[in-house]
């Protein structure tokens, strides 16, 4: 009985030996890493979802056709949240239970996110760029944690007051949802305006998935409000904006990178003419675009019929990033190699012309850049320099 509990032992040492990434971490084998991506295909974000899915499956069927990652194919799984933390919590412990992702990558929304991530941490499941500038995503600090979002609060603390000195605009109003996204939001402006000897005159929310905001624009229009910050995504900062137009309401109108997309301005229509954004990737209109750019998009639109936007350049350099990474990794990939690697690594600037990325052993916030575009003629136009918005 020694002798075979002795061979039992041996035996199970050499498959672990012969394989370890497959012993040791889930999601990896001798053939393929598995990985996931949590969108929002059928709610208010969906616009943003399905843009942001197919960058990344673009990536994903490139790296494929080249061979894989040392040898192994990416799979691709793809789940749907509906802008619902509630079915991001599901979606979370489904792929890291039972599908055993390695990873889950460019995850939507904030209260998705916090929803899904104790789900993932249990089963050692990375948290792998998330398309939220909330500072949850990096804060409180966890290993599996790698942000790349400059964060809302900081991005309104900084360009907030520097519009509010420009414009000379001294009642400042906000318009915000009413969950984590929304009020960090709210803090970075309050923060922000701190710093100038200002405060808020009106703060107005609305919950998520709202239509109708003209209660909130009435409340700051009777303020008087000379400058209002957005703390909305994308039908919220139309309807804002659209209702305050039409009640002859013309403050000066600033947002996060949570509304920096092309659908404000296709939506909007001349409503949104001179709206602000804070941002870091530029939206990729082709006829102001790099070669690089342009082929790119050329390929996109070749493969899903319709032109790329910033959220597909997301999703395509989230998952470039993810595979250089565990390229470099080895072939003994496992969760510790691939955050060995994130930790030591500098990522340079993409073809979209996003400011270098790199995390540390104690930092997990990988950009730390912003600038400001405003709504000129029917596009996005950049109006200021990157600044350092969250120092070191």
């Amino acid at each position: 009985m020694k002798t075979i509990a002795a061979l039992a032992v041996a035996a199970l040492a050499g498959l672990a030996m012969a394989d370890p990434a497959a012993a040791q971490t889930q999601g990896v084998s001798d053939k393929e890493i598995v990985i996931a991506t949590i969108q929002d295909l059928s709610g208010p974000l969906a616009g943003y979802g399905k843009q942001a899915r197919n960058g990344l499956q673009m990536r994903v069927d490139e790296i494929n056709e080249a061979g894989g990652v040392r040898g192994r194919k990416l799979r691709f799984l793809v789940e749907d949240n509906g802008y619902d933390p509630k079915k991001a919590l599901l979606a979370a412990q489904k792929l890291s239970t039972d599908d055993k992702v390695f990873a889950i990558v460019s995850h939507i929304g904030t209260a998705a996110n916090m929803a899904a991530m104790p789900i993932q941490f249990e089963r050692n499941v990375i948290n792998f760029l998330p398309l939220s500038g909330a500072r949850q995503m990096f804060d409180p600090f966890h290993p599996l944690k790698i942000a790349f979002a400059t964060p809302y609060f900081d991005q309104l603390r900084v360009f907030v007051p520097q519009l509010a000195k420009e414009k000379g605009a001294k009642k400042i109003g906000i318009i915000y949802q009413d969950d984590e996204t929304g009020l960090e939001m709210l803090r970075g402006t309050e923060a922000g305006l701190k710093t100038i000897g200002l405060s808020l005159v009106e703060k107005t929310s609305f919950k998520r998935g709202a239509t109708d905001f003209s209660s909130q624009v009435a409340k700051l229009a009777a303020a008087g409000c000379d400058l209002v910050v957005l703390g909305t995504i994308i039908r919220e900062t139309v309807g804002t904006v659209a209702e305050a137009r039409k009640i002859g309401f013309n403050p000066t109108f600033i947002g996060s990178s949570a509304m920096y997309t092309n659908l404000i301005h296709q939506l909007g229509g001349k409503a949104v003419e001179g709206v602000y954004a804070a941002h870091t990737v530029a939206h990729p209109y082709l006829d102001e675009q790099s070669k690089p750019v342009a082929e790119w998009a050329a390929r996109y639109k070749a493969k899903f019929g319709e032109d790329p936007t910033v959220f597909s350049a997301y999703g395509y350099t989230t998952l470039d990033m993810f595979a250089k990474a565990a390229d470099k990794a080895g072939q003994n990939l496992t969760t510790e190699s691939f955050i060995a690697v994130m930790e030591s690594t500098t990522f340079p600037p993409d073809i979209f012309g996003s400011p270098e990325f790199r995390i540390t052993k104690t930092n997990r916030l990988g950009i730390n850049e912003a600038r400001l575009s405003q709504i000129q003629n029917g596009r996005w136009k950049v109006t200021s320099k990157y600044l350092e918005v969250r120092p070191e």
